[in-house]
């Protein structure tokens, strides 16, 4: 099965050497990848028909993480959402069940497991 699919992983976090990193990962892995260092430009610029997944950090200064789940969802979006923070607490973590996300990572990001997750994205899509 291919590790990749011909649709966008969408990467949004303010860290730039986090979401660099990220995605020199995916890309090492054949998945094409598209970055934002904020909430707001990934909402200007995001097309659901040509994403297979969104990684998005939930603290990030201009909107929250948050936000942007929120936003997606009043667009109808139906593409998983992995949600990655450095700090979380119960009330992210029922926030997280609650919207339906796929996964929340803690920062540093286990990366195995976000491969896996994507993989296992791209296999439910084949499967579709």
């Amino acid at each position: 099965m291919p590790l990749h699919d011909d649709r966008i992983v969408y990467i949004v976090d303010d860290d730039d050497d986090v979401r660099d990193s990220t995605q020199e990962l995916l890309q090492c892995y054949g998945f094409k990848v598209q970055g934002f260092a904020s909430g707001r430009d990934f909402l200007q610029k995001f097309d659901p028909a040509a994403g297979i997944g969104i990684i998005l950090d939930l603290h990030m200064p201009d909107i929250s993480g948050f936000q942007v789940l929120d936003a997606l969802q009043a667009r109808g979006s139906t593409v998983p959402v992995i949600l990655f923070s450095g700090r979380s607490d119960i009330t992210t973590e029922e926030f997280a069940q609650r919207s339906g996300v796929t996964a929340l990572l803690a920062k540093p990001i286990d990366a195995e497991k976000m491969i896996d997750l994507l993989r296992h994205l791209v296999a439910k899509r084949a499967a579709a």
